[in-house]
């Protein structure tokens, strides 16, 4: 069952050109996607590819000037379906200090639930379980400000499990953070997916992140180019090359040994799958010596 749904979706706006003049900007060009409940989705894309203005489509801070988005069945450019769309597709952006509103982070977590008119014990509850899930439950007293960049990310997805979404769509959550802020934040947002069946759509131009979900999605000039899952999608590494995107570093690597003509499977992802097979191969090689 898809939980959003885009229909020939079209977007635009007016702008001027270098002369002045009015001008139409298409950003999006006739999607169509479905997104299955409990589905990890990675969207690809270089900048101006158009992947967070469909990100921002998913829980109607933008609606399409063209076609339909859907969520549950509900249109999103029916603004009697605001409410509940927000509710069941929570959003996590790139930087987390726009999104804490508070001094304490238990109190800024409580921010959504209160505004839903909880009663103060469901609230707490909320609050205790949200910190809970991203393992910041330690931090609920402390000052968001003086966190790392990867805590107040995971503060941010706190925010919102809180209002307890059935899907929750991150708009590259980790461009601004280091390495281990952004093993922080992936390792929160795979469990969410693996272990709660939360529906998760990763905006990412990491494709290491990209390669952790069922299913990548590429995106170019407003369209959707490619899309299968991360095996089938990285294999294609002249496609994506073409586009400007490139492959998990392991992919890369053995597609480079290939065109050597050392015998490499294709389809390799991960570290681990390329050194078993660099292996194999110096062991048949150490064999026939």
């Amino acid at each position: 069952m898809a939980i959003i749904k885009a229909e020939g979706v079209r977007f635009h706006y007016d702008t001027d050109n270098e002369e002045g003049a009015a001008q139409s900007l298409t950003v999006l060009d006739n999607i169509n996607l479905d997104i299955k409940m409990g589905e990890f989705v990675a969207v690809l894309g270089h900048n101006g590819s158009g992947k967070s203005t469909l990100a921002k489509h998913f829980n109607a801070l933008l609606l399409p000037t063209g076609g339909h988005v859907l969520v549950d069945g509900k249109k999103t450019s029916d603004e009697h379906n605001i409410y509940e769309i927000r509710r069941m597709v929570g959003m996590v952006l790139q930087n987390p200090d726009n999104q804490l509103v508070s001094t304490i982070v238990e109190e800024d977590i409580a921010f959504g639930p209160e505004n839903l008119g909880l009663e103060p014990d469901e609230i707490v509850r909320r609050v205790h379980d949200a910190l809970s899930t991203v393992g910041m439950l330690d931090y609920k007293e402390h000052a968001p400000h003086k966190l790392s960049g990867g805590q107040k990310q995971r503060v941010a997805i706190a925010g919102i499990l809180a209002m307890q979404p059935d899907c929750l769509v991150l708009d590259e959550p980790t461009a601004m953070l280091d390495p281990q802020g952004r093993k922080e934040v992936l390792e929160t947002i795979s469990r969410l997916n693996r272990e709660r069946g939360m529906t998760v759509v990763l905006i990412t131009h990491y494709m290491d992140e990209a390669a952790n979900a069922d299913r990548v999605v590429v995106m170019e000039h407003g369209q959707i180019i490619m899309q299968g899952t991360p095996r089938e999608v990285f294999s294609k590494v002249d496609k994506l090359r073409a586009v400007g995107l490139d492959v998990p570093q392991p992919t890369e690597l053995c597609y480079d040994l290939l065109g050597q003509g050392i015998p490499l499977p294709e389809g390799i992802l991960t570290v681990e799958e390329c050194t078993t097979a660099l292996l194999q191969i110096l062991e048949e090689n150490n064999a026939r010596n």
